[in-house]
């Protein structure tokens, strides 16, 4: 069985609040090398058999219509793991 991967984070432009938090949460721990963070979303869809590029473009207009949010959103990452 593989698994397509699908992440999906902030636009760059805007304002992530959880990702601020936790960045100043590292920092009061002391975990000063860390100078930002943002946070996003996983999704892991699996499949039967062997990914074919038909089953990536679903997942591609899966990620776009309904995984994310178009305006605040970006998708940045589809890729199969085969789990070797």
């Amino acid at each position: 069985m593989a698994t397509i991967i699908i992440e999906v984070m902030p636009k760059a432009e805007l304002l992530d609040p959880a990702g601020k938090a936790v960045s100043r949460a590292l920092t009061r721990d002391g975990h000063t090398r860390f100078t930002d963070v943002r946070i996003g979303k996983r999704f892991e869809l699996s499949v039967d058999g062997d990914v074919t590029d038909k089953d990536l473009d679903n997942a591609q207009a899966v990620a776009e219509s309904l995984l994310s949010n178009g305006v605040i959103e970006d998708v940045v990452s589809i890729r199969v793991d085969t789990g070797d």
